[in-house]
């Protein structure tokens, strides 16, 4: 489970602690790290301390998806409502892992098991629960860099559409215009 904080997180400049929230994870199940809280934290638990390729899987809100954390910090913490998850067996790679989380069929396994009605949680005995389908690491390779191609397409995609809309709104306009 991820550090709870009492209150809202003030920024401290002397602080040595970077903050992982919710807001921090992009679209793309990626750590934005451009705007992470720094704060001074005393008696940090071991339980919430972030290492490079830990997951951070988002518990509540619109989508529970999991994301990769792709740095390494000095000191850094995962704010509640997120869980951290961390790999400990051999033969599975985080990112993998993050794949599989993300997939359809888990997630419909994990909404199956959240609790609550209007703020609806995955808890941590739900996420421990997901059965996790653990290919040959060749094949996770092969599954973890057809994901990134996958992603990296549908970036250009997304910008080719707004090149496009922008050509044909300057061409509508210089018709509209009489030149």
């Amino acid at each position: 489970m991820g550090h709870s904080f009492r209150s809202r997180l003030e920024h401290d400049l002397d602080g040595g602690v970077s903050v992982i929230q919710m807001k921090d994870l992009t679209d793309d199940n990626r750590l934005d790290v451009s705007d992470l809280a720094v704060v001074d934290l005393k008696n940090l638990k071991e339980s919430h301390r972030v290492k490079a390729q830990d997951l951070a899987f988002r518990s509540r809100g619109q989508t529970n998806k999991a994301a990769i954390i792709n740095r390494h910090f000095d000191e850094a913490v995962i704010a509640a409502p997120l869980l951290r998850i961390r790999v400990k067996i051999e033969g599975i790679l985080p990112e993998y892992l993050c794949w599989f989380i993300n997939q359809p069929v888990s997630q419909r396994f994990l909404q199956s098991r959240a609790t609550g009605t209007a703020a609806r949680m995955i808890g941590k005995t739900a996420v421990e629960s997901l059965k996790v389908v653990i290919p040959s690491l060749e094949k996770q390779r092969k599954i973890i860099e057809l994901e990134r191609l996958a992603i990296a397409e549908q970036r250009l995609m997304k910008e080719i559409a707004e090149i496009k809309n922008q050509y044909v709104e300057g061409v509508l306009m210089q018709y509209a215009s009489g030149s």
